[in-house]
């Protein structure tokens, strides 16, 4: 099995077609990660209808590369012009942008490169071994099972992103209702679909994904057309000394396994474990007092853990079925359009497609270094073209990629409207993760709460009598009450 894995890995060497689509999409990625408002979600629902006549192998490693490359790239915005490229980069701007004031632009950026590289390896790795031993486990599953992790997914949608509990809850409450909307799979009855016949197999996740990631981000972001941004001047990018290595090479390690960790749980991202590692990074720094002056630790302990989180976010999404972000839920649909069911089944039957797909991840790693390293002057130039020019661009594609899905303007409406939809959830403090990560697993949830019936004659009680399902209906009790229960316990302390 492990001799078969690192042949399917290495395969993706030898594929020339491969690996010009692998350096294309980083250059592609490295741009939207660079572009403020754009970033990996944005850039992977833009493309996700273009990937459809690919082959499997290649559409997903092309969503995946955007995916990684578009995480890095955030950070040299973040440290040039104090804007981070993406939200997973907020964090470094903390510190990448004080260095960068000091005159230390580029050193700041090398840290950054190899942060996010040896982050980024490190998930790939970790997701080799840990996703065929969790689909192992996942082989036990029947659908009490499934349903029961399908609601801890739902209930880790309280944290996906800012906003606030509640309104993640109401929007993953709303994609669920999304998802009900057509032909109930069973019994055919007509649900929500007032008299319109193309609707009858649902909405299709393809142009409600680019309404809500792409559109509803040109509408919010049209507000900085003129805007002028400060930027930083820099010579070159520097790698880190020997002395930087000493200082932050502990910070790195520990930022990668929170990273990785963090990336596993379902519905959490890169965004959540910057955070965490930035936060990680000055609680056992020595030097606590240089952070948010330009400290580099500050940057390593942000950019290893939302790179390592990319790679984290891909085991649940690939083995359960379950977005561990924003961008791998585009990710699963691209698997299920191309007919690669996440599970055990993967793991079996298509294990050579998994591994190259892994070995893409990897090579994208290694070709975003390079970029970083000798190109990111050059990148860095992008965050300067107007959005005049640029959001009409962006318009345009969404709209020809969400007719290029089917050929069918109902697509095309269905990405304007939930375009306006995404733009007044976003205005009123609503993420659109959480509606997106609902739809998705929406149908999971009935479909699965179906199957347990039948199991059960009706006895929908008899879901608790399964130990694995009870667990995890016990962690989605504990993540959606236990902070109010443990507020309530402090107040009568």
């Amino acid at each position: 099995m492990f001799e078969q894995a690192l042949l399917a890995m290495a395969s993706v060497a030898t594929d020339p077609y491969l690996l010009f689509l692998i350096f294309a999409t980083t250059i592609l990625g490295v741009i939207i990660g660079v572009l403020p408002g754009l970033g990996a979600t944005t850039g992977a629902a833009l493309l996700l209808p273009f990937t459809l006549t690919m082959d499997p192998v290649h559409a997903i490693a092309v969503l995946a590369t955007i995916y990684v490359s578009a995480t890095f790239a955030g950070s040299i915005t973040a440290i040039l012009i104090n804007t981070p490229g993406t939200s997973a980069a907020a964090a470094t701007t903390f510190d990448g942008y004080p260095l960068a004031q000091k005159g230390e632009a580029g050193r700041a950026l090398g840290v950054a490169v190899i942060s996010s590289t040896v982050g980024g390896v490190f998930s790939v790795i970790v997701l080799c071994f840990a996703a065929p031993l969790l689909a192992r486990v996942a082989y036990e599953f029947r659908s009490p099972e499934y349903f029961a992790l399908t609601v801890f997914g739902l209930s880790m949608l309280a944290s996906i992103s800012a906003g606030g509990a509640v309104k993640n809850l109401i929007g993953g409450i709303f994609g669920v209702w999304l998802s009900t909307i057509g032909a109930e799979r069973v019994t055919g009855i007509e649900r929500f679909m007032f008299g319109n016949y193309e609707l009858y197999e649902g909405l299709h996740f393809v142009p409600i994904f680019i309404g809500l990631f792409a559109i509803s981000e040109l509408l919010v972001q049209s507000k900085t057309v003129n805007k002028i941004v400060d930027t930083v001047s820099m010579k070159a990018v520097k790698l880190p000394t020997k002395e930087d290595y000493k200082k932050i090479w502990k910070t790195i390690l520990r930022s990668c396994g929170i990273g990785t960790f963090i990336g596993v749980l379902p519905a959490e991202g890169a965004t959540v474990a910057s955070m965490i590692g930035y936060s990680e990074a000055r609680r056992w720094s020595k030097n606590k007092e240089e952070f948010g002056k330009g400290s580099i630790e500050g940057i390593a302990g942000a950019e290893a853990a939302n790179n390592s989180a990319t790679g984290g976010a891909m085991v649940p999404t690939m083995v359960l079925g379950i977005p561990g972000s924003g961008t791998t839920a585009i990710i699963l649909v691209g698997l299920m359009v191309h007919g690669l069911r996440p599970g055990v089944y993967l793991f079996t039957e298509q294990v050579e497609k998994v591994y190259q797909i892994f070995g893409s991840m990897f090579f994208a790693n290694i070709m975003f270094m390079l970029m970083g390293l000798y190109a990111a002057k050059l990148f860095a130039r992008v965050s300067l073209v107007p959005t005049a020019i640029l959001w009409p661009i962006v318009f345009g594609l969404s709209v020809i990629g969400a007719y290029a899905f089917q050929g069918q303007l109902l697509d095309v409406w269905l990405a304007l409207i939930f375009g306006v939809i995404g733009f007044f959830a976003r205005r009123h403090g609503f993420s659109v993760a959480p509606i997106a990560v609902g739809l998705i697993l929406g149908e999971m949830v009935e479909t699965n709460l179906q199957h347990s019936l039948k199991m059960f004659d009706g006895a929908w009680w008899m879901i608790f009598t399964q130990p694995l399902a009870l667990m995890f209906l016990i962690f989605a009790f504990l993540g959606l009450c236990g902070p109010y229960i443990y507020s309530l316990i402090m107040k009568r302390k």
